[in-house]
């Protein structure tokens, strides 16, 4: 399809600006014709995420969340000039007029990116800037998908002709013959004449000889520095500073002193991923200690630890501390620093489809090895991010990334590099066909690892049962799947707080707000269920639910299936205590509206606006006579009577014990009633119209009618039946509204819903959350093979098999659409005798409790936009605490591990079923906070 030219919308010198319909068209056309021929190199422009905001409610590009709910209005103020200020800092690069891009930011959040034709529209209607691109980059010739280098490198060049320094800004993408290109250009100099070595934190490492490497592929990072030298004799391979014969004049600079830490939730600044990379280096060895002087690492020879061992640090190579404090909490993994210490080559799997060709696993164990080795000097992991952005692009640049995302890219890919399974069987999945779980369970690991045997598996992989129940047909599906670890929503993620008012259709009580917490994904019957156990309900009466809008009923919520995510925190829920089967009564629902009866006649019967809430309650299908309705109506209102009101003539019906005693109602197969326990009249009913100090009148769902109520019987289509009731002073004498006026919103943020956001939780309320039966979200409908339709089926997950080595992902970061947030709260969970036999159902008798020791823990400090990792690790030998801050290390008392920061927990399963017998300490602290 050809797209027309955009210039047609506005011609170049015209000075009046477009409409925003006409912006807005063209910028869509813009933005479609740019995707659809993009190629590498091609530019985008960063441009501020809350002025792009802004301008999409100018031009009508009103985002909506999942439910297809309005967040923003449009706006009908033209936006401002373009305000990129925030996303630069101060700095500069040197020889550039480009400002410094602030290092934490993220795209969608703090910043979008718009094609090159895009930028240049908005600049020309809008002016302001900075103007910020950046190129695209392909990663294979042949993918489709592509990234934009948001954090291209920033290179520190020394000239070791003169000790002078440069920066300089160059894609890592680029190949080392554009590297020189740049220098030579920049320090007017002949490419024949000079050589340029990676000089990484005052080590020379390696000539830049390799020109059409990649400068990723060189192992170059963000904020290095690179030398310059002369070569004026080709001969020469001394390296000495200030030469007599000036054969190279090289004059080291120190490390860089950027100390930026920066990580936070999963994004990627480009348009789509190209998978795993299928092109490997030319030097690829399986040898366990390959010396990599890049990495400042000392070889040894056999592997031994001293008495320093696994107290090395990390260098940040820029917005690396995700990848380091992953790093740490598994090199000090006991069994697998047994296992990388070891000969594990022979178990490298080069024919894996699935797998790296063993080269993560490789990158992996020399990576652990230098790490165990002797000394506590910090290793700059450059060969391992090498690696790992090559097989996992959406981990490559410098941008932030999530530390338990990359820990299970991780796990999953060491898996299977050493998958001890050459070539997988295929098996056919079965269903459990009514066989015990036992025998089911066992069936499915024992698949599972005919097609998967690593040292992951043994050791990290657990199982567990998961149960659908389909809510019509109530067929149930079992399956057990593997994991690899277990992520666990804090209670405030996977729950929520309704308020409801609750009404009495018998007149028995005031109406009453609760506030009830249940499943996000519940519904309808959930809400009833935990509202019958709040407010007491009696085993003769059930709850209809209702939603109030505009003082009317808008809607009965009578689909127990109904999902709660219908229900918004702004809407007005209200349930009315009605007797069980009262389906099979005539529903009598009363609006209030507010009479001005010193206005005249014909203006009373229209000027009137509905007040208060509705009412509802019940009567048999057979009595709709006026005195049936009267002596209804008053009951209900028998608890708003004033106190001051109390008299022979006010609520006469019900205060002489003649009002419908709903409690008392017996239904007969049609629908009427027997007479046993329920009188609604007094028997004259014209005497009804005299002592009741109310006037009644038959009216419509929207209250917009009034008719009169006939005397002896009154015509309903329907169930239900509607009456208006007029509101003067005299009634207002007599009932106090009040109570049914101003009623409570589903959910209104303030003090209460901060303090329970950050309310301490422990461990083990997050384990029964996780493992809480709960409704599938509408958008996991499950296909019933019952009911051949997708049915939002309950869902319970069971733990089945528990591993050697549990890893516990705290959910802290929730992720929509249109909105990003983290919790900081606290959870305290055990160091020492974690008992998950609680929580584990195969456990034959004689097993031993599954007690698990916690030993190490990933961290994260401060928010989404920008936050830092660390880790904590125990050296188990020693029996003693440290934190690994990237290259900082130092001692850490165990008391001082528990913190609002843990994110990712790792436990050790331990021996034994008793404390006392192991000589473990009780964890206190945590036994405290669950008597508590």
């Amino acid at each position: 399809m050809t797209i027309p030219s955009a210039e047609g919308f506005l011609q170049a010198s015209s000075c009046l600006p477009c409409t925003a319909e006409e912006e807005r068209e063209l910028v869509a056309a813009l933005s479609r014709e740019a995707e659809e021929n993009v190629k590498d190199g091609d530019l985008r422009y960063l441009v501020s995420q809350s002025w792009w905001m802004e301008w999409q409610r100018y031009v009508g590009l009103v985002s909506c969340d999942e439910n297809g709910t309005e967040q923003l209005p449009q706006a009908t103020d033209r936006p401002g000039q373009i305000d990129n200020s925030k996303l630069v800092s101060a700095e500069t690069i040197s020889g550039s007029e480009e400002p410094e891009l602030q290092r934490t930011l993220r795209e969608g959040e703090d910043y979008t990116l718009v094609p090159q034709q895009v930028w240049q529209k908005l600049f020309q209607w809008y002016k302001g800037g900075p103007e910020i691109p950046r190129k695209v980059i392909f990663d294979s010739p042949t993918g489709k998908g592509y990234m934009v280098d948001v954090y291209p490198l920033c290179l520190k060049l020394i000239d070791g002709r003169d000790n002078s320094e440069q920066n300089i800004r160059i894609s890592r993408k680029a190949k080392i013959h554009e590297l020189y290109s740049v220098v030579c250009s920049l320090m007017s100099v002949e490419q024949s004449e000079i050589v340029i070595w990676d000089y990484y934190q005052k080590s020379k490492s390696k000539k830049l000889t390799n020109l059409n490497e990649t400068l990723d592929e060189a192992q170059i990072t963000m904020d290095q520095e690179i030398l310059l030298g002369m070569k004026l004799d080709e001969s020469s391979s001394g390296f000495s500073s200030r030469s007599t014969n000036n054969e190279l004049a090289l004059i080291p600079l120190g490390p860089s002193t950027s100390s930026l830490s920066i990580a936070g939730g999963p994004t990627i600044s480009n348009g789509f991923s190209s998978g795993i990379g299928s092109s490997f280096s030319q030097d690829n060895s399986f040898s366990p200690l390959l010396k990599d002087s890049a990495d400042g690492y000392r070889s040894f020879s056999n592997g031994t630890k001293d008495d320093t061992h696994g107290l090395s640090g990390l260098h940040n190579l820029g917005n690396t501390c995700f990848m380091n404090s992953a790093i740490q909490s598994l090199v000090h993994t006991p069994p697998l620093v047994e296992y990388f210490l070891e000969d594990y080559t022979r178990e490298i799997n080069t024919e894996n489809p699935l797998g790296l060709q063993g080269e993560l696993a490789v990158a992996f164990g020399e990576l652990l090895r230098k790490l165990w080795s002797s000394g506590r000097t910090s290793v700059a992991p450059r060969a391992f991010k090498s690696k790992l952005s090559r097989f996992a692009p959406q981990f490559s640049g410098y941008n932030q990334h999530d530390s338990q995302e990359l820990l299970a890219f991780l796990l999953d890919g060491l898996h299977e590099d050493l998958n001890r399974v050459k070539k997988k069987p295929y098996i056919e999945a079965k269903d459990a066909d009514g066989r015990p779980d036992d025998e089911f369970g066992e069936e499915c690991w024992n698949y599972h690892k005919a097609r998967n045997d690593s040292i992951i598996v043994d050791k990290f992989q657990g199982q567990y049962k998961s149960t659908l129940v389909c809510p019509v047909c109530n067929k149930i599906s079992v399956t057990f799947d593997p994991f690899m670890y277990l992520s666990l929503p804090l209670p405030s993620t996977v729950t929520r707080m309704i308020t409801v008012t609750v009404f009495s259709g018998t007149g028995d009580a005031l109406p009453m707000p609760f506030t009830v917490t249940v499943q996000k994904n519940g519904n309808c019957r959930d809400l009833t269920k935990a509202l019958a156990d709040v407010c007491c309900l009696k085993s003769s009466e059930t709850l209809l639910l209702a939603e109030v809008y505009e003082r009317r009923i808008y809607r009965y919520l009578t689909n127990p299936i109904e999902g709660l995510h219908n229900i918004k925190d702004e809407d007005i829920l209200v349930a009315y205590r009605l007797p069980v089967g009262h389906e099979k009564l005539l529903r009598l629902e009363i609006l209030h509206r507010r009479a001005d009866r010193c206005a005249a006649e014909p203006q009373f019967n229209i000027n009137r606006k509905l007040i208060g809430c509705p009412l509802v309650t019940c009567i048999p299908n057979d009595s709709t006579g006026k005195s049936d309705i009267y002596a209804a109506v008053s009951a209900v209102l028998v608890p708003l009577v004033r106190a001051k009101a109390h008299g022979p003539d006010v609520s006469a019906v019900k205060l002489n014990g003649n009002g419908p005693s709903l409690d008392g109602i017996v239904l007969t197969d049609n629908g009427t009633t027997c007479d046993e326990g329920l009188s609604t009249s007094t028997g004259d009913d014209n005497a009804v119209g005299e002592h009741l100090p109310f006037q009644l009148s038959l009216t419509d769902e929207k209250g917009s009618v009034r008719n009169a109520i006939n005397t002896d019987s009154n015509r309903v289509l329907g169930i239900v039946m509607r009456v208006l009731m007029d509101w003067s002073d005299r009634e207002h004498e007599m009932y106090n509204i009040d109570y049914m006026d101003e009623l409570p919103e589903v959910f209104k943020p303030g003090f209460l819903s901060k303090k329970t956001r950050q309310e301490a939780v422990n461990l083990f309320s997050c384990l029964d959350a996780f493992l809480k039966e709960e409704p599938l979200g509408p958008d996991d409908m499950w296909y019933c093979p019952g009911c051949k339709e997708h049915r939002q089926a309950s869902k319970k997950l069971d733990l089945w098999r528990l591993p050697e080595i549990l890893v516990v992902h705290l959910k802290r970061f929730s992720y929509s659409r249109y909105m990003k947030n983290k919790l900081d709260t606290f959870v305290n969970f055990p160091i020492h005798d974690l008992n998950m036999s609680k929580y584990v159902k195969q456990m034959s008798r004689g097993d031993r409790q599954p007690m698990y020791e916690l030993y190490a823990v990933i961290n994260h400090y401060g928010g989404l936009g920008g936050g830092h990792y660390s880790a904590y690790a125990k050296l188990v030998e020693e029996d003693n605490w440290y934190h690994f801050d990237d290259s900082h290390v130092s001692s850490v008392n165990e008391d001082a591990i528990r913190t609002s920061a843990a994110y990712v927990l790792f436990y050790r399963r331990v021996g034994g079923s008793s404390t006392v017998a192991n000589g473990v300490p009780v964890d206190i602290e945590m036994v405290d906070s669950l008597e508590t």
